[in-house]
């Protein structure tokens, strides 16, 4: 597992804290889920990119249809 220090201005590191604390995790689980999400998107956009490119409608669709169940909108 890798490590990662990352400098925050103090009241933000408090806040962040706050709304780990509010969500039973720890910090650095919370920033893991972050992780986990940013990337989970990022790959997302790009494979609706890739089918958008081959001019795939259907397969676009359904990964939006996808993002859309996962993230509940």
């Amino acid at each position: 597992m890798g490590t990662m220090t990352i400098r925050l201005p103090n009241d933000t590191h408090e806040r962040l804290k706050l709304l780990a604390d509010s969500r039973g995790i720890s910090l650095n689980k919370m920033f893991e889920e972050f992780s986990t999400k940013a990337i989970t998107e990022a790959d997302s956009y790009n494979l609706f990119q890739l089918h958008a490119q081959k001019g795939n409608k259907k397969r676009g669709l359904d990964t939006l249809d996808n993002l859309e169940k996962y993230y509940g909108k």
